[in-house]
């Protein structure tokens, strides 16, 4: 039962499977789609159930970064490290890979019931697209350069703050097939309001009815209702910068300062609670509001949970999470997924947790992929740093324009303490800029007269030191701005920014100044006296986007507005080392080991293979991270390299070593016989594989097989010497060992007793006319002539074998004992005696006794 999904496109989506519950994809809203880095799907969890349903495969985007948001109607799809964009349609049961974007991260995508925006936020531009075919709908909007934000609110509007001029701007969407003449045909901006100053760093969380803008660079949350006019405002206490949820549910709206992992709750412009989330590590998320909760994650994988009066609750753990978690409010429950791993909750509105297995193999199928190598243990914790004031900026430089002057700098050291700020002072006036923007431009200056500007950072501890820039004197003569500027990303991990050489109106041009443009900031990153500049390795994130400006200085030091920014590039290099490279001996086949490790970083671009070496052999591996190498001798010492490839070539090695399987050992530690049985006790070195064992007794004696340690052997005769060889036989091959070891002699007990009552009879130990006991003769017959004495009742004698003869009866046990065996026993020599008057130690089976 279930619905089929029929999918087929440019990343070859395939559905694994539905759950019998399930009619259709689209019949059961209290569900949420999550992304398995691992596994490289989407699988649907079940809200009501905390079980997954349905999983799609989308093989091309395995090992990346994914975004997916969804609705009812749509779920769609970015692929972080390709830039792909899909739909799928989970009405019409279709799917589309029509859109691509640049790749990185600086562009995201929104979703609000039909309405989809691709946002890139290093270009400022916003467009819309029809979520059925991912066309292009409408007209583009225009922002300035590195915008920030792109989420919807409650009501369906989109929300953009563009830091560089201080606004924040709501978006309503173009109407998709609507049939209204009054329906808008192309997305419109229709509301902007100025909530702080230009070059300010704001980052923003949408509401039900608007959007809570916090200014992080003097830490005022600006409120913008829907329904209301102009904006209301709170400043913080803030010790840090502070981060905020993409969007925020209910009336609390938490601020989140990471580097003191400290939470601010407010409402209504006031700081109702306060609480401080415990741990050490890195990368404390913003935290999420959740029906009157609070929920922090951290990258130990933890997720910390405090109620609305701050009140620390239960944590929820995720084991070997293998990345950021992601937390999204949706449908009436929380959704915490791992991407790295295979694990997610959902927390329903009272906060009770389930746990859900993105891999369940109760999905059609949900076969599991092989286990990642567990991640290696943490280092040791480091000291706690000492924090202290910033230091002064780098490179502090002022360019003069007509009657302006742009000032640059490069970031100051934050002492262990993020900047929250900088500080500039000049021409009479104090400004703060944002610690993500180090730019700004002074207007109103008198052109001929001279400035200089002093810039300074803060940090929670306070301000630092300032560093002065040139002077410099606004003037008129200004050249003329490059164009056509370009960037490439190169293998090495440079960038190469380049233009044509400016116009400088008369004057020599002496330098150009670039600055880098991402996601909700700008920085300049280097000056050139040439018409190029390339930027170092590590001056910029791999894996994200980044675009360029660059302004002519002339020989006066003046300089010119800013060039149109160019395109955007993602700076990349060779992969890193693959973490937690693991090598093991292959138990169960020889000459091989099993190889297994952690995804090295991409560096910026999809690893598009691992290449594993070992013995002068190579293997490709382009699906997953473990392979059985093999093709080695017995017993061999492997070394083995793991490296990562992408684009820019192979990264450097995981390395580790292991041995393969070698011929077991056996050592032989004791023979214990009985008359019939004998325990061989043993040790084996299995060589790093699984042996099985087995014995076998010389002449046609028992065989056992099992235990490697000790085996018991039946079906032995006694007093006999037997050779006992075990074999020990693994995936290398077969060795056996010897010991020898003679068995126990048998007995028997002379009985004789009267068939009446059971008790011994007088004429059994001595000589009676007619009569005779238990005579013992050299022949198996009762010949008097050949008789050679008598044995006492309750004589024990050794047995030897047995001999068929006259047939003799005698009364044991009040039973009737008749047989015409007889046995050979050690009475004057080698004689015998009828079994009939002989009970045989062990049970009185004749079958442990040779045939003599």
């Amino acid at each position: 039962m279930g619905t089929v999904l029929s999918l087929a496109g440019g990343l070859g989506l395939t559905v694994l499977g539905l759950g019998s519950a399930d009619q259709a994809v689209a019949s059961f809203d209290a569900a949420s789609w999550v992304w398995s880095k691992a596994k490289g799907e989407v699988a649907r969890i079940n809200g009501v159930t905390a079980k997954v349903d349905t999983r799609v495969d989308v093989p091309k985007a395995r090992g990346h970064q994914v975004q997916v948001v969804q609705n009812d109607r749509f779920v769609i799809l970015r692929d972080v490290t390709t830039g792909a964009i899909g739909s799928m349609d989970l009405t019409t049961l279709q799917e589309y890979w029509n859109a691509s974007s640049t790749s990185g991260i600086g562009v995201r995508v929104a979703l609000h019931e039909d309405a989809v925006f691709v946002i890139d936020t290093v270009q400022g531009q916003v467009q819309q697209l029809d979520p059925r075919t991912l066309g292009a709908l409408g007209n583009p909007l225009r922002f300035p350069p590195g915008i920030t934000g792109g989420v919807f609110d409650g009501k369906g509007k989109l929300w953009i703050a563009a830091p560089s001029e201080g606004t924040v701007t709501a978006i309503t969407p173009a109407a998709v097939n609507s049939s209204e003449a009054a329906a808008p045909k192309t997305p419109v901006q229709s509301r902007t309001e100025p909530v702080a100053q230009p070059a300010h760093d704001l980052t923003l969380s949408t509401l039900e009815d608007g959007v809570a803008v916090l200014d992080r660079t003097t830490n005022a949350l600006h409120t913008v209702r829907d329904s209301e006019p102009g904006f209301s405002s709170a400043t913080l206490p803030l010790a840090g910068p502070g981060a905020m949820a993409p969007h925020t549910d209910g009336k609390q709206v938490p601020v989140t300062v990471p580097d003191s992992r400290q939470v601010y709750v407010v409402r209504d412009k006031v700081v109702s609670s306060k609480f401080v989330v415990p741990g050490d590590s890195d990368g404390l998320q913003p935290a999420v509001a959740w029906e009157g909760y609070f929920y922090v994650a951290d990258n130990s994988g933890q997720v910390h949970v405090f109620d609305s009066a701050g009140r620390r609750q239960k944590d929820i753990s995720f084991p070997n999470p293998g990345g950021p978690l992601e937390l999204e409010v949706r449908e009436g429950y929380l959704f915490i997924n791992a991407p790295g791993s295979s694990i997610a909750r959902v927390v329903d509105n009272s906060h009770a947790v389930r746990t859900v297995d993105k891999y369940a193999d109760d999905v059609l199928g949900g076969d599991r992929p092989p286990a990642p190598p567990q991640a290696p243990p943490p280092p040791p914790k480091p000291k706690k740093p000492v924090v202290s004031k910033p230091s002064a900026p780098r490179n502090v430089r002022a360019a003069a324009g007509n009657a302006e002057a742009r000032v640059t700098w490069q970031s100051a050291n934050d002492n262990n303490a993020a900047i929250t700020r900088y500080v500039v002072v000049g021409a009479g006036r104090t400004f703060q800029v944002g610690a993500d923007q180090r730019a700004l431009t002074v207007t109103g200056l008198i052109n001929g007269q001279t400035y200089q500007f002093a810039v300074s950072a803060v940090n929670k501890k306070g301000q630092g030191p300032a560093r002065t820039s040139n002077a410099v004197k606004p003037t008129s003569e200004v050249p003329d701005a490059p164009t056509a500027v370009t960037a490439e990303a190169k293998p090495d991990g440079t960038v190469v920014v380049s233009w044509p050489p400016a116009n400088g109106q008369g004057l020599e041009i002496r330098r150009y100044t670039v600055t880098a443009i991402s996601e909700g900031g700008s920085a300049p990153i280097g000056d050139s006296a040439e018409a190029s500049l390339t930027i170092k390795d590590g001056q910029l994130e791999y894996g994200k986007q980044y675009a360029f400006t660059v302004v002519s200085i002339n020989e006066r030091g003046a300089g010119s507005k800013a060039s149109p920014v160019s395109g955007s590039v993602v700076p990349y290099n060779k992969p890193g080392k693959p973490e937690g490279t693991d090598a093991a001996t292959a138990g169960d086949q020889a000459g091989s080991i099993q190889v297994a490790w952690q995804p090295a970083a991409d560096n910026g671009r999809p690893i598009t293979k691992y290449v594993v070496s070992a013995g002068g052999k190579s293997t490709d591996v382009t699906d997953g991270t473990a392979t059985t190498l093999t093709g080695f001798d017995s017993g061999a010492t492997v070394a083995v390299e793991v490296r990562a490839v992408n684009e820019a070539g192979e990264g450097e090695p995981g390395t580790a070593t292991a041995r393969t399987v070698a011929l077991p050992r056996i050592t032989m530690t004791g023979v214990n016989p009985t008359f019939n049985t004998a325990t061989v006790s043993f040790s084996v070195d299995a060589g790093g594989g699984t042996a099985s064992c087995s014995v076998a007794a010389s002449g046609g004696g028992g065989t056992a097989s099992g235990s490697c340690s000790s085996l018991k052997v039946a079906s032995l005769k006694p007093s006999t010497k037997y050779t006992f060889t075990v074999t020990a036989k693994n995936a290398a091959g077969t060795v056996t060992a010897q010991s020898s070891a003679t068995t126990d002699a048998l007995y028997g007990i002379a009985t004789c007793k009267n068939g009446q009552n059971g008790e011994t009879a007088t004429y059994c130990d001595k000589d009676v006319d007619g009569r005779n006991g238990n005579e013992i003769f050299s022949v198996t017959k009762q010949d008097d002539d050949k008789q050679v004495g008598w044995a006492k009742p309750g004589t024990r004698l050794q047995a030897y074998c047995k001999k068929s003869g006259e047939s003799i009866y005698a009364y044991i046990y009040n039973n009737e004992k008749r047989s015409t065996w007889w046995i050979q026993v050690n009475y004057s020599g080698k004689n015998y005696i009828p079994w009939a008057w002989l009970n045989l130690e062990g049970g009185d089976d004749l079958n442990d006794l040779p045939t003599c």
